[in-house]
């Protein structure tokens, strides 16, 4: 992990992609969900063919480019892990819009057939009448490139539409760069983003199924309460003296107790969820028994005798006789809780009520989905009018809210950074596409990027990068089209846009890592426009390589220039000048040509120092000990959000830092007890990380009174908290009255630490 130590050559071993096969395999046999099951059935297809192309040597895991035969631009089919299949998402079969095509046209149900038509005067008008209209949707990115190939013939850039024909054609036959057809696509500049469409939601609520529990306690409310009740009244008429069949049954009690069996045998064969009335030790079984055997003219055996009379009376010491006060508000009750809609019947009010919505794009008033059963629904359903929407199914609703991506936060449509990560690119997508001066090429632009960014990402080693929406041939061959746009205020810039989601982001979940996806939106608009400063991602300590990228080197400057002097830097015994004079002469060395562009062994060097990493035996605990020290150094991309980007939280930083110490008090409290703490301790250790990065950029005063509250905050919780976190804020209490923390990362002897996550050894806190 040092200049001189030898690292390991990576190997990938099939044992990851073989152990979720196995677990698939499981899931698809055992599981109680038939939908859960068939999913899984898919999802153990294509872990048998990664599997299949890694042993026949079809892919090359850890490349950019891993399926023989395909560029980097093409899109893999990628599974968890970053493992691809084999297989690409634009190949395959010929999909429906595109055999309809071909049809249409009159050429073979071929790619390349479709791929020529498309290039003649007809095949480039319909390109142009879907450009005009915006009726398409672009599934993949490959299927972008027509539409692109489109648009530079009629804008005249004859040249650079014959590059990109060259450079598609020899894939024609294999990839599909055809679009679909469909309703108007969103718009390039929205600012209203969605977790998931109507026609997600349809999916989620088509999935319901009706509570077998619930409707068969329905059941028993509505049908078999009711007919017990006449059965019992039935047995008390012959009752003398409290006592049932001191007499003998008249004609008329007979007749009458014939055509209540009759009715039982009818509402059997009709309600047949409920089954406690078949049991022959329940009141209800015994009243129908009782009266089946005297209706046929036996007599009751004094057994069974005593069984009649013990169900009567407890039926009516439990509830009262029937008609009395008490048992009849009983029933009142238990009728309405009985003719409440059941959550199903609900749902398929809802599927009415959402068929008439456009289906692939957001709900902008859920309020109105979400109001009560109308006069009008009851008469079509059935339903009674007011009844209201169920919690859960209002849920399933509110996930395909379209509004500000803010709003969905304050919502709590949106309640992870994970979640907000997957909603970005819908904005990112608006804000790379308004570079674009022509409407119709900025709705491909932004169609292709929100394609794009659904693109999973690959296992890559050797400091390799993932695939870039500007390396894609038709991205390229219209990138002389972007500039600024005339008119445009900096608010819809990609910096505004960057720094309205840096804040976003830093205000909801203040003691959570950026995670990746996020961090490459962020990078997508940092570059878009022209920051100067990367933001770099998290790694992965089971396939580091021993050395960073420079880009980490500049975050870690980012991070000098900001923080030298401050509580930071004293905590985690940083010498953030000399990390600024390493930036400076290495950007030196770069301009000469003296530097390597892919890594920067320098400050690899100097985080393994730092985490006391000196052994040459590789290890994922060791090199998550280094990852964890570049983060430090770095701030994972909170230095640059807050220095180069400009983002200011409305709640200010103090609060921020509160926030972030209530969730290490609560990721401590998981600790104990836990067979597995580790990933819980450095998920505490990363929020107690940003909190003392926000408590840093608070003036002296407000580190004051924040440290005074802490010992409040830590009250809250169970006593196993004060004392596993003694220890850490005893080191916080140490630096800000000018102490320092020892090599070991400890002071007076032990009893003082500094927090960080990982460890090669038993970690403290457990």
């Amino acid at each position: 992990m040092n200049d001189n130590a030898e690292q390991q050559p990576l190997t990938v071993t099939t044992s990851y992609p073989e152990s979720l096969l196995a677990r698939a395999f499981v899931t698809a046999l055992t599981h109680e969900d038939a939908d859960t099951r068939q999913r899984a059935e898919v999802r153990g297809q294509r872990w048998r063919q990664v599997l299949a192309a890694m042993t026949a040597g079809r892919v090359t895991v850890g490349s950019r480019t891993p399926v023989t035969g395909f560029p980097a631009w093409v899109t893999p089919e990628v599974m968890r892990g970053g493992f691809s299949t084999g297989s690409v998402s634009a190949g395959g079969p010929l999909q429906a819009h595109e055999a309809d095509a071909a049809r249409s046209f009159g050429i073979p149900a071929e790619r390349r057939a479709l791929f020529a038509y498309c290039l003649t005067e007809p095949g480039l008008a319909r390109l142009w009448d879907l450009l005009e209209s915006g009726e398409y949707e672009v599934g993949v990115p490959e299927e972008a490139a027509l539409l692109t190939v489109a648009w530079l013939v009629r804008h005249g850039e004859s040249d650079a539409a014959v590059d990109l024909v060259a450079e598609l054609e020899p894939f024609a036959g294999r990839l599909r760069f055809l679009p679909r057809p469909a309703g108007a696509s969103a718009s390039a500049a929205g600012t209203a983003v969605h977790r998931r469409t109507v026609s997600d939601t349809v999916d989620t609520l088509v999935r319901r199924r009706p509570n077998a529990a619930v409707e068969a306690q329905r059941e028993a409310l509505a049908v078999w309460q009711p007919f017990g009740d006449e059965l019992l009244v039935h047995w008390l008429r012959n009752a003398g003296d409290g006592q049932v069949l001191e007499a003998a049954p008249d004609a008329d009690w007979l007749a009458r107790g014939q055509a209540l069996l009759d009715r039982y045998r009818v509402l059997a064969a009709q309600h047949t969820l409920c089954t406690k009335h078949r049991k022959p030790k329940e009141n209800l079984g015994i009243l129908r028994a009782a009266l089946e055997e005297v209706v046929a003219g036996r007599p009751l055996e004094a057994r069974r005798l005593g069984l009649l009379r013990h169900a009567v009376r407890s039926m009516v010491g439990r509830r009262g006789l029937p008609g009395s006060e008490a048992h009849t508000a009983l029933r009142r009750g238990q009728a309405g809780q009985a003719a409440r809609p059941s959550h199903y019947a609900l749902a398929q009010l809802m599927l009415g009520r959402l068929a008439v919505l456009p289906q692939e794009g957001g709900i902008t008033d859920v309020t109105a989905l979400l109001s009560p059963v109308s006069g009008e629904e009851s008469r079509d359903t059935g339903l009674p009018a007011g009844a209201v929407v169920p919690a859960r199914i209002g849920r399933a609703v509110e996930s395909a809210t379209s509004a500000p991506l803010d709003t969905l936060v304050e919502r709590g449509v949106v309640p992870s950074a994970e979640v907000m990560a997957e909603l970005v690119p819908q904005l990112v997508a608006a804000a790379t596409a308004h570079a674009y001066g022509d409407e119709a090429l900025r709705g491909v632009m932004a169609a292709n990027y929100r394609a794009f960014r659904k693109r999973r990402s690959l296992l890559l080693l050797d400091l390799a990068q993932q695939v870039r929406v500007e390396e894609l041939p038709w991205v390229r061959a219209v990138s002389g089209q972007r500039s600024a746009v005339p008119g445009a205020s900096d608010d819809e810039g990609a910096l505004a846009v960057l720094r309205q989601l840096g804040e976003v982001a830093v205000q909801a979940f203040p003691g959570t890592l950026l995670p990746n996806p996020l961090v490459r939106e962020f990078g997508v608009l940092g570059r878009n426009c022209d920051l100067g400063v990367p933001f770099v991602e998290e790694l992965a300590a089971d396939i580091f390589m021993g050395t960073f990228g420079p880009k980490y080197l500049k975050a870690a400057r980012v991070a000098a220039e900001l923080l030298r002097g401050t509580l930071y830097e004293r905590y985690y015994g940083i010498d953030y000048a000399a990390i600024r004079n390493l930036a400076i002469v290495t950007a030196g060395r770069a301009l000469t040509g003296s530097a390597g562009a892919r890594s920067h062994p320098g400050f690899a060097a100097l985080c393994a120092e730092r985490g006391a990493v000196t052994s040459r035996h590789w290890s994922v605990a060791s090199n998550g000990k280094v990852i964890e020290q570049a983060q430090i150094l770095t701030t994972h991309n909170l230095a640059t959000l807050v220095d180069r980007v400009g983002i200011a939280p409305r709640s200010g930083w103090a609060d921020l830092a509160a926030h972030c110490f209530v969730t290490v008090c609560r990721l401590t409290a998981r600790v104990h007890h836990n067979p597995r703490p580790l990933r819980t301790v450095k998920d505490a250790a990363y929020a107690w990380r940003q909190m003392m990065f926000y408590l840093s950029l608070c003036p002296p005063a407000e580190q004051r009174r924040f440290l005074a509250g802490l010992e409040t905050e830590v009250a809250r919780h169970p006593a196993h908290v004060a004392t596993r976190l003694a220890p850490v804020l005893a080191g916080l209490a140490l630096v800000a009255e000018g102490a320092a923390f020892g090599e070991d990362g400890t002071a007076e002897a032990g009893r003082a630490r500094r927090f960080t996550g990982w460890t090669t050894e038993r970690h403290w806190m457990w």
